[in-house]
């Protein structure tokens, strides 16, 4: 079980199974604004599927293969952040992470990458992280700016968003060039 503590209000922690009723909820309250951007949205249509992705995530954590934690507020689930494609060789993942509509503009997600990059770098060991987007959503291309994260390319069509090809932008960040906040 993996638990981050952001401020009084915040926690990163990995899902349980009892999880999967909230877990769906803020998913489904959240579905429109989230389309545009997430494809396992619309995979998503009932309870069953989200404690079907909280049993995979804990079988990919168990294994070190993806860490998937929820983004907690009070308790409620708000979003959530996570790494997967997680390379041992290269010592390497990928994020990705969303939050409910309600939730968004606050500086919540910055605050949780923040805490969750530290977590990456100095307990799991990882060299690079990278975060890819597609080019139309320019809030996770902002997020990535802020967070110092640098565009290492397009590649085109790579990406298949409500039906259409799109490009997707992959930018990295090593540990390296981390400045801790």
């Amino acid at each position: 079980m993996v638990s981050i503590l952001i401020d009084d209000s915040l926690l990163l922690r990995s899902y349980q199974l009892d999880d999967a009723a909230e877990l769906f909820r803020s998913v489904n309250e959240s579905r429109v604004h989230l389309r545009p951007w997430l494809v396992w949205v619309d995979a998503t249509q009932k309870q069953e599927h989200s404690m079907q992705f909280i049993q995979q995530s804990l079988v990919q954590q168990h294994n070190q293969e993806a860490l998937a934690l929820g983004i907690f507020h009070n308790r409620k689930i708000i979003g959530g952040i996570g790494m997967h494609h997680w390379d041992h060789v290269l010592e390497k993942a990928q994020l990705g992470y969303w939050i409910s509509k309600e939730f968004e503009g606050r500086g919540i997600i910055h605050r949780c990458m923040l805490r969750f990059i530290d977590f990456l770098f100095d307990k799991v060991n990882l060299n690079k992280i990278e975060l890819h987007f597609i080019p139309a959503n320019k809030r996770s291309a902002a997020v990535a700016e802020r967070l110092g994260f640098k565009i290492e390319g397009i590649i085109r069509d790579s990406y298949v968003q409500n039906g259409r090809f799109t490009d997707l932008v992959v930018t990295g960040l090593l540990k390296a060039e981390w400045k801790k906040p």
